[in-house]
């Protein structure tokens, strides 16, 4: 393996669109989903450690979620879990984590990868990621992979490229926010727009020269604890410093405002897995589209639900369509999947 090969993995999100099974105190990432025997953060360690040295991987987390982290990777040090003292988005933890790789080897490149995200042809993926480390290990360049599109979706940002490049590597023309309906299928008839799947790619000296010209401030921050990075020092300056970062996410802070900025247009299979309705996308159905996690079911004039409960129990249904049903401990959630959306704004409301 090579030595010069890093991965910042995120797992610091809540993930409340998937309440109730994840909440504040274990959100998705820590949760097997698919029912597959593995939990999303660790099929994700495992996808990164086919070709990134398992020492190499960090993982940036909140400092609630540490012991969970150890506990379901327990191959990895603690030194190699970034605790956010604070919730600032996703650009000041990437700097962060940046700097100290780039301490302990400026020769590094690496990817930033969510944790929570579905990915089924993994030597595909590792494929992809081979082809973006060959190229930004020569090229000064931020890369990103791009999702082909399989439908109109809103719910995701898109990456407009240039239509005549026959390059692998796309130049990025510019990124693009989440569209209304109509946007979105011209996007798709256009056939040079991809997904932004928060996947990115880089050299070290690439990234951090990016956040020195385009985040000075929060770059002047960080650069400050440089000398503390790596050692028992490391804590207690990201303690003091981290809340006094700019809450801002990659693609505002660099990507968003760079010139050299290229996508690779993936050749795998993904789902975000942001809502229980992409996860229903991902799972096996029977044949009224039903998909199933752990339940014994007893289904009768029902389709296109979702059933999650705990291993073996016992749900009997008649009648409903189009349906979320959550069991899990203490909270039976019954609701239309047209309107998983809210489930979001119910979680606030019962805080």
């Amino acid at each position: 393996m090579n030595k010069n090969y890093y991965a910042i993995l995120m797992a610091g999100g809540i993930g409340s669109r998937f309440w109730p099974v994840s909440t504040k105190e274990t959100p998705k990432q820590f949760h097997d989903m698919l029912g597959a025997g593995q939990t999303l953060i660790q099929k994700t360690f495992s996808r990164l450690s086919k070709l990134i040295p398992v020492e190499n991987i960090l993982i940036l987390t909140n400092e609630n979620y540490n012991s969970i982290v150890l506990e379901q990777l327990p191959m990895v040090k603690q030194e190699q879990v970034l605790l956010e003292p604070a919730m600032r988005n996703t650009a000041p933890c990437i700097l962060y984590a940046s700097l100290k790789i780039q301490k302990e080897n400026p020769d590094a490149v690496m990817v930033v990868a969510p944790s929570d995200h579905w990915i089924e042809d993994e030597n595909a993926f590792v494929q992809n990621l081979q082809q973006c480390f060959d190229f930004c290990s020569k090229e000064n360049a931020l890369m990103t992979l791009g999702i082909q599109p399989t439908f109109p979706n809103t719910g995701f940002g898109y990456i407009e490229y240039d239509k005549t490049d026959s390059n692998p590597m796309k130049k990025v023309s510019q990124f693009r926010e989440k569209p209304d309906y109509e946007t979105a299928k011209l996007f798709l008839q256009s056939g040079n727009f991809l997904w932004n799947g928060g996947i990115f790619i880089w050299s070290v000296k690439s990234i951090t020269d990016a956040f020195e010209k385009f985040q000075p401030q929060m770059n002047s921050l960080f650069q400050k604890g440089f000398e503390s990075y790596n050692t028992a020092e490391e804590k207690s300056f990201i303690a003091d410093n981290y809340s006094s970062a700019e809450n801002i996410s990659i693609d505002y802070a660099v990507m968003e405002k760079a010139s050299n900025v290229y996508v690779l247009p993936a050749i795998f299979d993904w789902n975000d897995l942001g809502t229980w309705g992409s996860l229903h996308e991902k799972l096996p159905k029977d044949d009224n589209n039903n998909a199933v996690v752990n339940a014994k079911v007893l289904l009768q004039n029902s389709s296109s639900n979702i059933i999650s409960t705990a291993k073996e129990k016992l749900v009997i249904i008649d009648g409903l369509e189009d349906f979320i049903i959550v069991d899990k401990d203490n909270v039976l959630l019954i609701y239309p999947k047209s309107k998983e959306q809210e489930i979001k704004g119910i979680v606030a409301q019962l805080q």
